[in-house]
């Protein structure tokens, strides 16, 4: 599985799997593992978990890569504080197809084959 850097401008914070998602509308999420760095925002990624979070330029690409094109946004949700690791997730909404199955091409193939199933279904 792919490993992506999450970024607030130009500082690379954290990284993850993008594990889970939702092809159709374009949304890939997982596990936030952030780096040292991230300190320096986690006030503020906790002051704005239920507002925008546009103000602190998050973005995520493959490492060493261009940021991904997020028409949705980037979110960093963090309830470390009662959780702990478990308690901190990225969401990147808004990916492009086709890009997204280039990306993450087992999960969209998934998408593809339940529709398929769901549509052979109909015929019987």
């Amino acid at each position: 599985m792919a490993r992506f850097e999450v970024l607030a401008g130009v500082v690379v914070v954290g990284h993850s799997e993008l594990e889970v998602g939702d092809p159709p509308m374009g949304v890939a999420a997982g596990k936030f593992l952030p780096t040292t760095a991230y300190a320096g925002i986690q006030a503020l990624i906790v002051a704005a978990r239920e507002s925008s979070q546009a103000h602190l330029s998050l973005a995520v690409r493959q490492i060493g890569g261009q940021p991904l094109p997020a028409q949705g946004g980037v979110r960093i949700y963090d309830y470390s504080a009662d959780l702990g690791g478990d308690g901190l997730e990225v969401e990147v909404l808004g990916i492009p197809h086709p890009l997204y199955e280039q990306l993450f091409p087992t999960r969209a193939g998934e998408i593809q084959q339940q529709s398929l199933t769901k549509h052979s279904h109909f015929g019987n």
